[in-house]
């Protein structure tokens, strides 16, 4: 997200100053608009990668705190939710960054190999003026002009970026800082800084309290000294080498791996340092707020930490790819599932939301709809969310004294020209390659505005190292001065720095066309910005579609930056438009950046994750299989005997995609023989599989029940033959609905036909998940309203299959026939009347409602069996428990047989009171 670096200089005004239900804050959410039975706390925990402060450390153990310049619509956020007019308790947690040493004069800065935010921090040039190569018939322009003497933009006394960049490394420390200078923070100096940031007095700085991340080496458990001035790259390197170019449509360079794993392996401890920070201050009830790419796994160590309890809202403040390229992320499945611990996922557009849902889809084969992921566990809610900025704050910072000074400055110094500007870093994605291109052709197209227009680019250090782009955008900028220039005119004013606030908001001021030609980016706040400085004079603004901004400043004049000529003649239109027509289009983007502010942005996302929280708590959920009262009621039968029914896909064993691949596992066969070989246990597995897979993988359990095509074929146990049930139906319909079947197949790559005696499976594991969508729903629709009702036949939508099957055959009609059976062995048993009963089945799709169904309809008596569903508490279901994976099933039949105990499970043991005996009770009187 393209952000500025405007200092809070100006007190926030009051609601009264704001004026308006659109005043910044007259948005508030807080605790009390949690509906149903959410039992929010009024507490929330903010994680941001950074800490919005700066921090450097002196030998005598005292710390300096200065805010952190950049990403100021975050840190406006930040300020917003601590605020005297937020109704919630607000803790921002952060790492602590570099931490600087302090000098008697000044910080020394961290001498390593620079990060990124080093590098940020080194070409803070104060005292730069414009970067541009230029022919020796067109010398630069001299800034400080002789009726002007305090120019806007600084001359330049320091050397160039490149040399300001230099890798500084750990043989040239010494020169810089002797090695008995080197300082360590102790565990008492990170506490007297945490009783800093946690101190009252610092509220009046906008962000309450702040709780700081240590990152750093351990030992023996303990986290060790600090070095201060330590680069802290390496905690950084997956986010800015991996994820961040992929989140903007880089791809990764092939290498051997080694450097990954180990930058894999520090994104995870620093996430697992935030989580570990995170759970120190949490309570039942508080709000989790995670901030972007750099801490995408937080959500889902917090879920396995906290449970289902924990309410987890993330942003994305980045783009997100199609799946296309998040598939070339090595750790892609983890960085997902990471993801979607939170109860709710914002996005800045709606693009970047339906390529996250596809990838779900694509990669961890998740069902999606437009509201959401449905996950293995749970429900996770997906929202757009476009961030917007603080406008009191840039009004009260544009009005400050001395920026109408600046602004005269620099209409004197471009008297008669047309001033468009441009703010971006110099990475590859923010277009400034694309922009002078732009500009060139525009010049050669339009002679007439030829030394009346000039572009005053300003740009700042990348966040992801892309290679000559600085040396490219330099060598543009000196081609166009060259071609188009002449002495006394540099028509490209490039200044590779970073602006102080006054100097940057008098540029938007006086400028009379914004230009932004991002061709990947989140949210440009620039834009935002430029439109509230235009507020009187109504300059347009140009728009790259590739960026955020797009999908929210609808009115905005929008570019495809690829396309130099239509942003040339772009450019033309927009400088020859009629002042009515400026006006009327600026008014809209006016209302909409005033009314989406930062404050709004903060109010929605919340309002947005508390409505899913109490959606939530509102669901009929089924709760969770009680396995010790599962295991007293099959030891409580004595003497009779017990049934236990269990579907195989989904149950028994995990759904894969190759269906072929299903195989049951040793530890399965195991637990599942054990079982049946209990004399009083009568077990089958109930399924849609055929008779030659079954016979094949469980077939050798002779004391085990078998029944194939959802119960078109049984084979009890020690039997040798299979029973046909369905010898006498009409089974002329198969052909039909080969032929149908058959031309979807045609149509659908990686989709196939299971054939069996009773039923047809059309299977589409393996097709792309969204084109299948489309023809199974067709498909579907087709059977329905032909052969169906020809032959009385169920059309069955299952997971990635569609299964066609005679009505009268379903598991519900197989199980009734058990349960018949079993109540007339129970009765028998033992020549006197059966103890309790004892009924377990187990299922995981719509085909095992019908078994559900059959033993709710019985005359059992409700403590006597078991329904169990293998999925998410939330589906809808007719079994009165649930288990989440086949895995827990399997221990479950374990825990019955003996092969693990309760303690194994975590599960502590009732306590059972025995009554005292008569001569205990004697003595005791």
């Amino acid at each position: 997200m393209t952000t500025t670096a405007i200092e809070n200089e100006a007190p926030a005004p009051t609601p009264a100053e704001n004026g308006g239900k659109h005043s910044q804050y007259a948005y508030s959410t807080g605790p009390e608009d949690a509906q149903g039975k959410v039992p929010v706390s009024g507490k929330i925990i903010v994680a941001s990668n950074l800490l919005p402060w700066e921090l450097s450390f002196g030998k005598g153990g005292e710390w300096n705190i200065e805010p952190r310049k950049g990403n100021t619509a975050l840190h406006s956020s930040f300020q917003h939710l601590s605020s005297k007019y937020s109704h919630w308790d607000t803790t921002l947690v952060g790492w602590t960054g570099n931490i600087n040493p302090i000098s008697k004069n000044k910080v020394i800065p961290a001498a390593t190999t620079p990060t990124v935010e080093k590098k940020a921090q080194l070409s803070r040039t104060p005292l730069m003026g414009p970067q541009s190569p230029r022919t020796p018939m067109t010398p630069a322009p001299a800034l400080r002009s002789p009726t002007t003497p305090v120019p806007p933009l600084r001359t330049p006394t320091t050397p160039a970026p490149g040399a300001l960049r230099r890798t500084i490394t750990m043989s040239s420390l010494t020169s810089i800082r002797p090695i008995e200078e080197i300082l360590k923070i102790t565990k008492q100096d990170r506490e007297a800084l945490e009783k800093m940031l946690l101190d009252k007095s610092r509220e009046k700085e906008g962000y309450g309290k702040s709780v700081p991340v240590w990152l750093g080496d351990e030992e023996n458990g303990e986290l060790a000294g600090l070095v201060v001035g330590d680069d802290g790259e390496r905690w950084g390197m997956l986010s800015q080498k991996v994820l961040w170019p992929l989140l903007h449509y880089i791809l990764p360079t092939p290498t051997d791996g080694e450097s990954e794993r180990q930058w894999w392996r520090d994104y995870q401890r620093f996430n697992l340092a935030f989580a570990d920070k995170i759970m120190e201050l949490y309570q039942p009830g508080d709000l989790v707020w995670v901030h972007d790419y750099q801490l995408l796994l937080v959500p889902e160590i917090l879920r396995q930490r906290a449970g289902a309890n924990i309410y987890i809202g993330l942003f994305l403040h980045t783009p997100f790819p199609s799946s296309e390229i998040i598939r070339c992320l090595s750790r892609r499945k983890e960085i997902l599932e990471g993801m979607l611990g939170a109860n709710l996922i914002g996005f800045q557009s709606q693009s970047y939301l339906q390529h996250f849902l596809s990838s779900c889809t694509r990669i961890l084969g998740y069902d999606t709809t437009p509201k959401g992921v449905k996950t293995y566990g749970s429900h996770c809610a997906v929202g757009v969310f476009s961030i917007g900025i603080d406008v009191a704050k840039v009004k009260a910072n544009a009005s400050q004294p001395g920026i109408d000074e600046k602004m005269k400055v620099i209409r004197e110094m471009y008297a008669g020209k047309k001033i468009i500007v441009g703010r971006d870093r110099l990475d590859s994605v923010r277009g400034v390659v694309q922009k002078l291109r732009a500009f060139e052709a525009f010049l050669e197209m339009y002679e007439e505005w030829r030394e009346k227009v000039v572009l005053i680019q300003v740009t700042s250090p990348a966040i992801s190292e892309s290679k000559g782009i600085e040396h490219k955008v330099s060598e543009l900028a000196g081609h166009i001065n060259g071609t188009y220039g002449s002495l006394d005119f540099t028509p490209v004013q490039h200044y590779p720095q970073y602006l102080g606030p006054d100097e940057y908001l008098a540029l938007l001021r006086v400028a009379d066309l914004g230009l932004i030609t991002s061709v990947r980016d989140g949210m440009n706040t620039t834009s935002l910005e430029y439109v509230v400085c235009q507020k009187d004079t109504h300059g347009p603004v140009i728009v790259s579609e590739f960026t955020g901004t797009a999908s929210s400043l609808t009115d905005a004049i929008r570019v495809n930056p690829w396309d130099t000529k239509g942003v040339a003649r772009t450019i033309d239109y927009c400088l020859r438009l009629p002042k009515e027509k400026k006006k009327a289009i600026h008014e809209r983007l006016y209302k909409h950046v005033t009314t989406n502010t930062v404050q709004a942005w903060n109010c929605n996302f919340l309002n947005m994750l508390l409505k899913t929280l109490s959606s939530e708590q509102q669901r009929d959920f089924t709760p969770v299989l009680d396995r010790r009262l599962l295991l007293d009621a099959y030891k409580a039968v004595k003497g009779g005997k017990r049934l236990l029914m269990f579907d195989y896909d989904g149950t028994l064993t995990p759904i894969v995609r190759d269906p072929d691949a299903a195989i049951p596992t040793d530890k399965v066969i195991r637990t599942i023989k054990k079982l049946a070989a209990d004399p009083q246990n009568e077990v089958w597995i109930i399924s849609g599989r055929d008779q030659e897979f079954l016979a094949k993988w469980m077939g050798h359990i002779a004391e085990l029940g078998l029944s194939a095509e959802h119960g078109c074929f049984m084979k009890h146990p020690h039997a040798t033959e299979w029973e046909n049930l369905i010898d006498t139906a009409d089974m002329s319909w198969q052909q039909k609905i080969m032929d149908i079947f058959g031309a979807y197949t045609e149509k659908t790559p990686g989709s196939f036909i299971e054939r069996k005696k009773c039923a047809i499976t059309w299977h589409y594991r393996k097709a792309d998940p969204d084109f299948a969508a489309i023809q199974v729903t067709e498909c579907q629709e087709l059977l329905e309203n032909t052969v169906a009702k020809e032959y009385d036949l169920e059309v069955m939508p299952g997971k990635c299959n569609l299964e066609i099957r005679p009505k009268f055959v379903n598991k519900g009609e197989i199980a009734k026939r058990l349960l018949g059976h079993y109540r007339k062995e129970a009765a028998a048993a033992a020549g006197e009347p059966a103890g309790p009963g004892f009924v377990l089945c187990a299922g995981d799709d719509t085909t095992d409602e019908d078994m559900f169904k059959s033993l709710r309809d019985s005359t059992l008596p409700s403590s006597e069996f078991f329904t169990v569903h293998i999925g998410p508490s939330s589906k809808n279901t007719m079994a009165d428990y649930h288990l989440l994976e086949p895995s827990d099933m399997i221990e479950s039949i374990g825990l019955l047989v003996g092969i693990i105990s309760l303690a194994d499970l975590g599960i502590v043991p009732a306590v059972v009171e025995v009554p005292p005996k008569k001569e205990e009770l004697a003595v005791a009187a």
